[in-house]
């Protein structure tokens, strides 16, 4: 079961804009992470690996943590905002709610909750 100051320490590193950091130093080796309703990902190197591409696929991504953060037990709830950034200096805005089932003081499962819609076009 996490403790409060290691679910702050996770938050604040995703808030520094270090993500691929976050899963590397907070996910166990064979976590998961799941978008919506999406087939979960398996494997931490995978997850830091493809956290990598989609950082690179940005000019800038700004994450924003809002309180209140909920944890229970080994459950912990967090809504995210991210402001995205594109090369072409288009930017959007997407908000979710990530569930986490931690083992330890480590995340083993995760899943995203938002609407896709949020990334397209205007």
């Amino acid at each position: 079961m996490p403790t409060r100051e290691r679910l702050e320490a996770f938050a604040a590193m995703v808030v520094a804009g270090q993500h691929d950091r976050a899963i590397e130093e907070f996910y166990t080796p064979a976590a998961s992470m799941q978008e919506n309703f999406d087939p979960p990902r398996v494997g931490r190197d995978g997850l830091v690996k493809r956290e990598r591409a989609i950082m690179a696929a940005f000019k800038s991504i700004e994450s924003r943590c809002v309180r209140p953060m909920f944890l229970e037990g080994d459950h912990s709830v967090i809504r995210w905002i991210f402001g995205f950034e594109f090369a072409d200096g288009t930017k959007r805005t997407l908000e979710e709610l990530a569930y986490q089932r931690w083992e330890g003081d480590r995340i083993a499962e995760e899943r995203f909750y938002y609407d896709p819609k949020q990334m397209e076009g205007a």
